[in-house]
């Protein structure tokens, strides 16, 4: 389960509250800045403009309390600098490679952890991360073409920015590769993969078993199977429970069979 759920938000050109002084204001306000955002310093000017988020920084308890249970009234979603209590959402540590956002929060329990991850992934994932982004839509058009069926179109996409693949996402020329690969893509076929649990553990799936979960079109799990198991597939993924008779007929893609840690049948 997870206690947040995570959304990027667009600003560009709109409203958007931010009260207080001093640095946590200031970082604010570059924030909503270098999203486009508006900045606007009065609550009520921004209640009246049709802002949607209200950041509050003041160093006093009772003021900051006062103003984000007026803002929420309005209809504003709020952040209270320092104070998770009052905060309807937190803000993330960004890691940068614009189309490609990578958001990294804690739920407000640790910035300076954020931050390390965050830094950890700014060596890993290379500065052309966002051309790829961007030649891919690009291509979107082209890509359906190819590849009209959503299930097809998907697997082609996994197999091609994949470890290994024709546009692997950790390699700094695989921007200018898109137009070669869409040209020749081959039609990734489906099939029926079972896994066998060890553990109702995620962590002790291997990184196949792990990629299987969150490629798969269909989930087929017997009684037993941890949620935090099928929590790694896809949100949209099919799902279904195996029941005495295993001869179910799935759509066609990939259908992973998921059979419960032997102690949990």
């Amino acid at each position: 389960m997870i206690e947040t759920l995570p959304l990027f938000h667009r600003i560009d050109g709109q409203p958007v509250v931010v009260l207080g002084m001093g640095e946590a204001a200031e970082a604010k306000r570059r924030l909503v800045e270098r999203a486009g955002g508006l900045v606007i310093d009065d609550l009520q000017e921004g209640i009246d403009k049709g802002a949607r988020l209200a950041f509050i920084a003041y160093e006093d308890d009772t003021a900051a309390e006062a103003d984000a249970i007026r803002a929420r009234c309005a209809g504003l979603l709020v952040n209270a600098t320092d104070r998770p209590a009052l905060c309807d959402f937190t803000v993330p540590s960004i890691l940068d490679r614009s189309p490609v956002l990578v958001a990294i929060g804690t739920g407000g329990a640790s910035a300076g952890l954020a931050k390390q991850v965050r830094l950890r992934l700014e060596q890993i994932l290379p500065q052309s991360l966002g051309a790829l982004a961007s030649a891919l839509g690009k291509a979107r058009g082209a890509l359906r073409a190819r590849f009209p069926d959503a299930g097809d179109r998907r697997r082609a996409l996994d197999a091609a920015l994949g470890e290994g693949g024709a546009l692997d996402v950790l390699s700094d020329v695989s921007a200018g590769r898109v137009e070669v690969w869409l040209s020749a893509a081959p039609l990734e076929q489906g099939g029926t993969v079972e896994i066998a649990l060890r553990s109702d553990d995620p962590e002790d799936l291997t990184l196949k078993e792990a990629r299987l979960l969150g490629s798969a079109d269909v989930i087929a799990f017997e009684r037993g199977v941890s949620s935090r198991i099928l929590d790694r597939a896809r949100a949209d993924a099919q799902r279904a429970v195996l029941g005495k008779n295993d001869g179910v007929s799935f759509a066609s893609g990939l259908t992973v069979i998921v059979r419960a840690p032997s102690a949990a049948r």
